[in-house]
């Protein structure tokens, strides 16, 4: 294999590992970077007899990878080379390269956090940036950086973005050249208008391709509905004897090894991003690029991931094409426009930047560190991560310090999701135990039975235990998966399944738990979303679901439940369980009520009403205070005090309170509420006394300083008029005949404060309002009396008021 390209970059890229503990190898597709590396760095030195570690992004490109690199050197797999993906394995006793699904690595590091025996971690095609492998990167840097400087660690790929991984790693970037086979490129003349429209632009694109060029076609659509509406379109090519096959990971991996295998007629491989990286398809010289990829989106808000159909990047566009020149000269055919290639992104949209991060955080928590102080490629959101921690304490893997727990510990180990683990881990027999690892493999896969016209998930149950009919391939896959958490369990792999699932779905998806909102098909989700059932389900008449899976654009649609029995809510989620009691005022009297709910999450299981206790009608009467200051039976008095006392504090603001509004309404605790004890309802609070309770603030000392400081009355010749402290200035308001006798203005507070006076003619509109009585008898009287011995001849108006005996008031008098 010395003719690979990668083959003339091997020495200087042993000698950089023997020299540094990290490297960056870029090398274009086809280049042979998959197949020659492992092999290569085997006998060096510094791997001293260890285990190579290379992980690949797909099972199939797993097996594919560890059975070419095991051809070469002339065995099987299982002995030198073998591979471990989640369904199987082929490793040996004398196996030293390991090919691995990068889950994997996770779960292997949790158990043995220092890789013992392990020399080198190679990660392949590390630019698809998988939440997985960016997991398992971070974390054998940080083993690297601790416990195993020792330990390499190889990043390969043929586009990745070189500069971020050299700063990360802190290591060299060594470029390869490629194969040496052209691939000719083709855009279309115009744009799709919908991605819906793609199965058949594909369609059309292939038999356009097969009759202009020679040699099988590489189809990429984004996921399997779209290859089987453009299968079912290019069904008339099995006349002109012209294989059309499905390539997607969720086929048997027979079936996908198959095509790895020349065809002995022409073929059209219609395949998922599985085909993009580590694979050579034999016979392959044309490719037909859909330019959409399906890529996992979380919804923090409503606790949901949907697969989003979304552009590829100009990275995968090259790595798709690259395809067709794996053996000879190939033409790639793109069903987009040279102007839109130009505006993709340089690289594709990292998993971790949109994907639920529940499995991260409590890797990452297992591990002993958090998200945020790991060496990731690009920080986990701060959104995301909140929104994982608090689902991880909501299912008991985390205690309120955030800490692991010994459930998440173990839910760590099971190696599942987060939810799954907990769904697992409810289980309380044998039984439920094996129906839980039922339930985990479902849903971690695609539902066997997805046309079957209902959601219930007894059914699919059914078909994994042999009672139900279903295509053969995704049950026996299903089978498998299911045995494999069996045994995780600590049970035989064929172990039966008994038990209700609803119990097992509501422990790993509690949020899920959905109460039918009254008509048939509407539900209301314990996370207090929504969500619906076509009515033509059974289960669209359930009282209760718990829900497994969620799905559809818009309102979710529910895709996997089972109805539920509330009394399992209360024998096995009674510590989900919250009891709220709710204090509240009713009738126009205001009479408090106390109701009681019993709540899993916004889901009411219970709800009645009981006698309000003293302290219930204390603290409903405050919070009504609160809330509305308004109903407080505010009097003129009231105000009037407020005043009074507001005019001291800014006098002296060390020795008297602010009795403003602003002031008390925030402290209604410390001044008012002890007043409510007694009180029964809200009507009761208008014959609260205010002015009593404001004096009691006060205490004797400083009303008895308030009076004589601040008199509410003020003292004339005439009589004795109210003060008016409401105004900016106090001022006090009479007729002028009250003043006779007066020749100064009285001041308050120790003369502190000059008065407003206000004198009145006999129909108490103003004369004058004057702040120096003394200059007005002399300069403004003279015209005020002749105008008003005009208007009222009855009345005394003397010519020196200072020296006239005053008129009592309601008195008039005849003039002089």
């Amino acid at each position: 294999m010395d003719e690979l390209p990668v083959a003339a970059m091997l020495p200087a890229l042993r000698r950089s590992l023997a020299a540094t503990s990290n490297a960056i190898l870029i090398a274009p597709p086809g280049a042979g970077k998959t197949t020659l590396v492992p092999q290569a760095l085997l006998d060096d030195a510094w791997v001293g007899g260890g285990k190579i570690l290379m992980l690949e992004p797909r099972r199939l490109a797993a097996r594919a990878a560890a059975a070419r690199i095991a051809t070469l050197i002339g065995e099987a797999p299982g002995g030198l080379v073998g591979y471990r993906t989640r369904l199987d394995s082929v490793i040996g006793p004398r196996t030293r390269i390991e090919v691995i699904t990068e889950g994997l690595l996770t779960r292997r590091l949790l158990t043995d956090p220092g890789l013992d025996g392990v020399a080198c971690v190679i990660f392949d095609e590390i630019h698809e940036r998988s939440l997985e492998a960016d997991l398992a990167l971070a974390l054998t840097r940080d083993l690297q950086r601790g416990l195993r400087p020792e330990l390499r660690l190889l990043a390969m790929s043929a586009t990745a973005d070189g500069a971020r991984l050299a700063d990360l790693l802190a290591a060299p970037v060594l470029h390869s050249e490629g194969r040496a086979h052209p691939v000719d490129i083709e855009y279309a003349a115009r744009d799709l208008a919908d991605p819906r429209d793609l199965p058949d632009a594909i369609a059309r694109a292939i038999r356009a391709a097969l009759a202009a060029h020679r040699g099988d076609i590489l189809a990429f659509l984004p996921g399997v509905g779209e290859i089987r509406r453009a299968e079912a379109a290019l069904a008339n090519l099995a006349e002109a004897r012209i294989a059309v096959l499905p390539l997607f990971g969720d086929m048997p991996p027979a079936d996908q090894i198959a095509i790895l295998t020349p065809g002995e007629t022409r073929r059209v491989i219609l395949a998922t991003s599985i085909a993009e990286t580590s694979l050579t398809v034999p016979g392959v010289r044309i490719v037909v690029d859909g330019g959409f990829r399906r890529a996992p989106q979380f919804d923090a808000g409503r606790a949901l991931t949907r697969l989003i159909t979304r552009r590829i990047s100009k990275a995968a566009a090259t790595q798709r094409a690259g395809r067709a020149g794996r053996e000879a000269p190939g033409i790639a055919i793109r069903l987009w426009t040279e102007a839109l290639h130009r505006g993709l992104p340089e690289f594709d949209r990292p998993e971790i930047m949109d994907a639920e991060l529940a499995p991260l955080v409590l890797s990452c928590t297992a591990w002993g560190e958090h998200p945020a102080d790991l060496p990731f490629p690009d920080p986990p959101p701060a959104a995301a991560l909140k929104t994982a921690t608090t689902l991880l304490a909501t299912l008991g893997a985390l205690d309120p310090a955030g800490k692991l727990t010994a459930r998440g510990r173990r839910m760590a180990e099971l190696g599942a999701t987060p939810r799954l683990a907990a769904l697992m881990l409810a289980a309380e027999t044998p039984g439920e135990q094996a129906l839980a690892a039922d339930i985990a493999a479902l849903l971690e896969d695609r539902d066997p039975l997805r046309d079957s016209g209902t959601a219930d998930i007894h059914t699919r149950l059914d078909a994994i235990a042999g009672r139900h009919p279903g295509d053969r391939g995704s049950l026996a896959r299903l089978r498998q998966a299911a045995a494999t958490y069996r045994t995780r369990l600590g049970l035989r792999r064929d172990t039966p399944a008994s038990g209700d699932p609803a119990a097992l779905i509501a422990a790993g998806f509690p949020d899920r738990i959905a109460l039918r909102r009254g008509e048939p098909g509407s539900f209301r989700l314990a996370d207090g979303g929504g969500a619906k059932l076509p009515l033509t389900d059974p289960l669209s008449r359930a009282p209760m679901l718990a829900v497994a899976a969620l799905g559809g654009r818009g309102a979710p649609t529910i895709g996997l439940a089972t109805p539920l029995d509330p009394a399992i809510i209360e024998t096995r989620l009674a510590d989900r369980i919250t009891t709220t009691a709710e204090i509240a005022l009713e009738g126009t009297s205001g009479t408090v009520m106390r109701r009681e709910r019993r709540r899993l999450g916004t889901i009411v299981l219970t709800d009645r009403s009981l006698p309000a206790t003293p302290d219930d009608i204390t603290q409903a009467l405050q919070a009504a205070i609160t809330a509305k200051p308004g109903l407080l039976p505010w009097t003129d008095r009231t105000r009037k005090l407020q005043a009074r006392t507001g005019w001291m504090h800014r006098l002296a603001p060390d020795t008297w309170p602010d009795l403003s509004d602003t002031a008390l309404i925030p402290t209604l605790d410390s001044w008012l509420f002890p007043y409510l004890a007694g009180l029964t309802r809200l009507r009761d609070i208008a014959a609260l006394d205010l002015t009593a309770i404001l004096r009691n603030l006060l205490g004797h000392t400083r009303i008895t300083a308030l009076d004589h400081a601040l008199p509410e009355h003020l003292t004339l010749p005439g009589g004795t008029i109210p003060i008016d402290y409401t105004t900016p200035i106090p001022a006090a308001a009479a007729r002028a005949q009250m003043f006779y006798g007066l020749d100064h203005t009285p001041t308050l507070a120790n003369g502190a404060i000059t008065l407003q006076l206000a004198l009145l003619s006999p129909a108490q509109r103003p004369i004058a309002i004057t702040a120096d009585l003394a200059t007005f008898w002399r300069t403004g009287w003279p015209d005020a009396r002749k105008d008003m011995r005009g208007r009222y001849p009855k009345h005394e108006w003397p010519e020196e008021p200072w020296h006239a005996p005053a008129t009592r008031r309601g008195r008039g008098g005849s003039s002089s």
